[in-house]
């Protein structure tokens, strides 16, 4: 463990607006969400007369396929919607939050629609035994608009397994990212079928809220995922200014443009950026920045991890830039205590640098924990014991090897006390401390476990996983 400055704790209070969390737009979103689960089965219930429509085996199989691929549908476009960059969405829940529901949605949709295939299969077997071949043919390929939907369903199925965690260790982000994408193929070849095919879809009521739905979720990806980038990409208009070699295997590449604060970007946000470069620019990389931005700068720092990162340190000035967000919700905006710790694991210690740089703090307010395998590893060194001196920040060192998977620190003379009595150590008051947390996924859960036994508020604890 190493000390670089420890100054007295400071004692500001907040003002009373900073500490109130009040109401936010994520409050209804959950209840949208729920609601038009509801509307799907309301309208089901009207068209099939719910109950009454499961009275003899062949009309209660296509009835329950019938919901299940409306409910499979509704959650299909939910993910959209939630996954489509909605600023104030993003904003109000954070892109972690976002992508853990889009992916329980996203499974949850998946069993709905294997239910829809399996009942609707059922169905046609038991009103034609004799034919049953012929039956499924029809059901599957030959009926109208069904052979896309059978492709699209594919699609949607590739998609789902590769999101499995196991599957996802296996793939490069770069070409886990390209197969994601056929989940729009997908959704858009079982569209059709639905209306042409589903009797139920020719009531009024039903085809407005359906067409609502798809049409809204067509409008803000549209908007959001190409309008909007390619607006700012067009008119900040970025170029790489340099590329500086932090330690072995890390880079960062600073970026200039025009107007830069106009996006109102706040440190520890993110970008998605793509380097013009050559061939694979499409392939969007999400990069946190790494030094407070400023009116026409912004600097990230890469870990070669994947192919995209692995062509930054080969980015030459003058490269241009095209750039998605500013997203994430790992900022100052979200303190509401006088005091702050930040802990950070590895490549996680690109949103603190920028957080210790612009954060309105007193010395004595903030601490930050850095842990790294090596001290070769230590990215940023100089420049936090710099920010440290400078404006008062308790740094703390905390290199070597992970004790285990399932703990937060480092091997060493802290290995004799648990996980939540070395933050109660270190920081004596982390009741009283906003904690932003940064690192891998399961370092991150141990980071959690131990706070919250040192006496830490869930609410206080502020996270950005490096995991897709």
């Amino acid at each position: 463990m190493t000390l670089s400055t420890v100054l007295p704790r400071g004692h500001r209070t907040l003002p009373a607006e900073r500490r109130r969390r009040g109401f936010t737009l994520a409050d209804p979103l959950g209840a949208l969400a729920i609601l038009s689960a509801v509307a799907v089965v309301a309208l089901w219930v009207m068209n099939q007369g719910g109950p009454l429509s499961l009275t003899t085996p062949d009309r209660a199989t296509g009835s329950l396929g019938l919901l299940t691929g409306l409910l499979a549908s509704d959650l299909m476009v939910l993910q959209v919607i939630m996954l489509a960059r909605i600023p104030w969405v993003e904003r109000s829940w954070g892109h972690d939050l976002l992508t853990r529901r889009h992916r329980w949605i996203g499974f949850a949709s998946f069993w709905l629609m294997t239910a829809h295939v399996v009942l609707f299969a059922v169905e046609r077997a038991v009103r034609e035994p004799d034919a049953m071949l012929d039956a499924l043919v029809r059901v599957f390929i030959t009926d109208s608009w069904m052979l896309f939907a059978t492709v699209g369903t594919i699609l949607l199925i590739m998609v789902v397994v590769t999101s499995i965690r196991t599957a996802r260790r296996r793939l490069r982000y770069e070409a886990w990212h390209l197969i994601h994408l056929y989940s729009y193929a997908g959704i858009a070849a079982t569209f059709p079928h639905t209306f042409v095919d589903g009797a139920d879809f020719h009531e009024t009521w039903t085809r407005i809220y359906w067409w609502c739905l798809y049409g809204f979720a067509f409008a803000v990806t549209l908007l959001y995922r190409l309008a909007l980038p390619a607006w700012r990409s067009f008119y900040h208009r970025l170029r790489v200014e340099s590329v500086v070699t932090e330690v072995p295997g890390v880079v960062s590449v600073t970026a200039q443009g025009h107007r830069l604060d106009k996006m109102k970007t706040a440190s520890g946000q993110f970008f998605i950026w793509r380097f013009l470069d050559g061939p694979g620019w499409s392939r969007g990389n999400p990069y946190t920045l790494s030094a407070a931005p400023t009116r026409d700068r912004l600097r990230i720092t890469i870990k070669a991890a994947g192919d995209g990162s692995e062509r930054a340190a080969r980015l030459k000035p003058g490269t241009r830039v095209l750039i998605e967000g500013p997203y994430g919700t790992l900022t100052a905006r979200r303190r509401r205590q006088p005091r702050m710790l930040l802990i950070a694991a590895g490549i996680g210690i690109t949103p603190m640098r920028a957080l210790l740089e612009d954060t309105d703090y007193a010395p004595g307010e903030v601490t930050l924990i850095y842990r790294y395998s090596e001290t070769q590893h230590a990215v940023f060194a100089d420049e936090l014991r710099e920010i440290a001196a400078r404006r008062g920040v308790e740094l703390i060192f905390l290199p070597g090897p992970r004790r285990a998977d399932t703990s937060w620190q480092a091997t060493g003379p802290a290995h004799l006390t648990d996980d939540a009595q070395v933050f109660k150590d270190l920081v004596p008051d982390i009741p009283h401390c906003d904690i932003y947390v940064c690192g891998p996924p399961t370092w991150i859960t141990a980071v959690r476990k131990a706070a919250d036994g040192a006496g830490a508020h869930r609410d206080n604890i502020h996270t950005e996983e490096f995991a897709w």
